[in-house]
Order: structure tokens, then C-alpha cells, then sequence
């Protein structure tokens, strides 16, 4: 589980303390909080490998369906599919993405962190309504490579 209350306060500390970010480890889960160009904070979750939480990782984007790859979030925050409340969404299904093309947000303490898709091909599946919360690693849409 998340510890969110942790987060928000690591994340309050690094901007407060003006650090380029911070690691803390609480009962075998490692949370590390940095501040990168434009003072946009990235937050990671590593779970210890005895841990059976179900996280996912870079490394693990297939999906056990053929060709699909997930892109999912780097952080806990809440999803948008567009820019703001009267703007297109960034991908809608059918629509082709490229690899590094923004394909929604994720804001985390009035953050707005464009997430970008790692992979070429055509959004298969949106899995996260608009403007509801998100955890590190849930998977947000699924790609059909290509």
C-alpha cells in the first residue's frame, strides 16, 4: 500500500529545503523524491523483493495480452486526459502515438507531469477515467505496437 500521507510530506520537505531530492526507506519500501528541471518532483516506489505487492515497473509493461504495452504512472497523483477542463483529450483509442508524445498528465501537488508514451503504435485501451486518482505504477493505457 502507498503511503501517501509519507509522499506529500517528502515531497513538501524537498521543496521547502530547496534539495535536488531525498530517499527514505519505512518497513522495506523505498520511496526516493526528486527535483528535476523545471521544478517538476518525480516520485518512485521500490519495493523490497521479498515484498509480494503487486507494483509494476518499466521492465514489466507487457501485458499477458499479445503485443500490448502499458504505459502507466510514474507517480501517485490524479490522471487528466487533456490539458485542461475544455481542451481535446491528448489521445483518444484508434488514435496512433509516437514514442516521447504526451499522452495525458498526472498532477501531484499541483504539479501537472506530462507522461509521455515509450512506445510507437495505436492507444488499444484507457483504463483510468478523467480527473480520478492514480498510484506509481497503475497501468493507464495500453498500446498495440506498431
Amino acid at each position: 500500500m502507498v503511503n501517501l500521507d509519507l509522499i506529500k510530506k517528502l515531497i513538501q520537505i524537498v521543496k521547502d529545503e530547496n534539495i535536488s531530492g531525498l530517499a527514505v526507506e519505512e518497513n522495506g519500501t523505498k520511496y526516493e523524491i526528486r527535483k528535476e528541471a523545471g521544478g517538476i518532483v518525480q516520485v518512485q516506489k521500490e519495493v523490497a523483493k521479498d515484498d509480494k505487492s503487486p507494483i509494476s515497473s518499466k521492465n514489466e509493461k507487457e501485458t499477458e495480452e499479445e503485443g500490448l504495452v502499458a504505459i502507466t504512472s510514474p507517480m501517485v497523483g490524479t490522471f487528466y486526459r487533456s490539458p485542461s477542463p475544455d481542451s481535446p483529450a491528448f489521445v483518444d483509442i484508434g488514435d496512433h502515438t509516437a514514442h516521447g508524445k504526451v499522452v495525458c498528465i498526472v498532477e501531484a501537488m499541483k504539479l501537472f507531469n506530462e507522461i509521455e508514451s515509450e512506445v510507437s503504435g495505436k492507444i488499444v485501451k484507457i483504463l483510468v477515467e478523467n480527473a480520478k486518482p492514480v498510484e506509481y505504477g497503475q497501468k493507464l493505457m495500453l498500446v498495440k505496437k506498431g
